[in-house]
């Protein structure tokens, strides 16, 4: 690891004096260290958000944000919303999530956050309240990387595809998204892989034999160790990531508590160049059961909203 002070991202910004950067892995991942997210300004978030493009997942040290501190630095960034379908830990607010290892709140399957709605979360802010002596580290994976290192005919294939995501994982499969297997960030246009093994159910296109052969190997292609960092935590580190380009699981091999509480960013359109033939469902012959929650869920897609018509 090299440490750069000051650091030059790949826009051309500098980042400001006494702040220090510490690359974590090749594929992605940086530790940030002189900037303090409790007091952030504009020009805070501005910085944040450069390196956020450069290494898609940040680390902040030794910042212990209250609560109050941690929504307002949120906000800078836009809209924010708590869970909608799970409870949190111990904490009420209407602006920030929490999990606890001791009530099961172990995100232990790789995921990006949220991809069940239709506006999936754009950035999220997790702030280590509590973590363990030993265990709960957090992996992310690198989705622009994912994409680019298939081969180019799968990768031509994969931007004629699209998805449907749910919340079967939450207890509610009946809240759903359909999304493009591969979406284009819409700062930098890079296109990353927009499927995962936690919300992704169905490849819409393909039968759902030729769904569980692609999705199995996309979403185990993802985990691949070289598109990815590690990150042991200590108490009361900030850690922000790009949703549209990154994946995350905890490794469950928790020993003690482990207590994080999360500021979503909300309010994000997912656009690629996806899809290019219709849904598998209006051939002929698509009539298996495997069949039946993708044409419920492309029913309910094509009822006009309420008011409309």
């Amino acid at each position: 690891m090299t440490t750069v002070q000051p650091h030059a991202d790949h826009l051309g910004a500098a980042v400001p004096d006494g702040v220090t950067v510490t690359r974590l892995a090749p594929a992605l991942g940086a530790e940030v260290r002189g900037l303090s997210l409790a007091t952030a300004t504009a020009e805070t978030a501005a910085v944040v958000r450069r390196l956020l493009a450069e290494h898609h997942v940040l680390f902040f040290p030794d910042q212990h944000l209250q609560i109050d501190d941690h929504v307002a630095f949120g906000r800078w960034f836009g809209p924010l919303e708590q869970h909608p379908h799970l409870n949190n830990a111990y904490l009420q607010h209407p602006e920030v999530f929490e999990l606890a290892a001791s009530k099961g709140g172990i995100a232990d399957e790789w995921h990006t956050d949220l991809t069940f709605l239709e506006q999936p979360s754009v950035m999220s802010i997790l702030n280590m309240v509590r973590c363990a002596e030993a265990g709960g580290d957090t992996m992310w994976t690198n989705l622009h990387l994912a994409f680019e290192t298939l081969s180019p005919p799968l990768q031509e294939l994969c931007e004629g595809l699209s998805a449907l995501h749910d919340a079967t994982p939450h207890g509610r499969p009946e809240a759903h998204a359909f999304h493009p297997v591969v979406r284009v960030h819409p700062e930098t246009g890079r296109k990353a892989l927009y499927v995962n093994e936690h919300f992704t159910r169905r490849i819409v296109e393909l039968s759902h034999a030729e769904s569980e052969l692609l999705l199995g190997h996309l979403t185990r292609w993802v985990q691949d160790p070289r598109f990815t960092v590690r990150y042991r935590w200590t108490q009361g580190t900030v850690a922000i990531w790009d949703n549209r380009c990154t994946q995350h699981c905890v490794v469950n091999d928790v020993d003690g508590e482990r207590i994080i509480q999360r500021v979503t960013i909300m309010g994000d359109d997912v656009q690629g160049p996806g899809p290019r033939w219709l849904p598998h469902t209006a051939r002929r012959g698509a009539r298996t059961h495997h069949d039946r929650t993708l044409k419920a869920a492309l029913r309910e897609r094509s009822r006009p909203a309420s008011g409309e018509g």
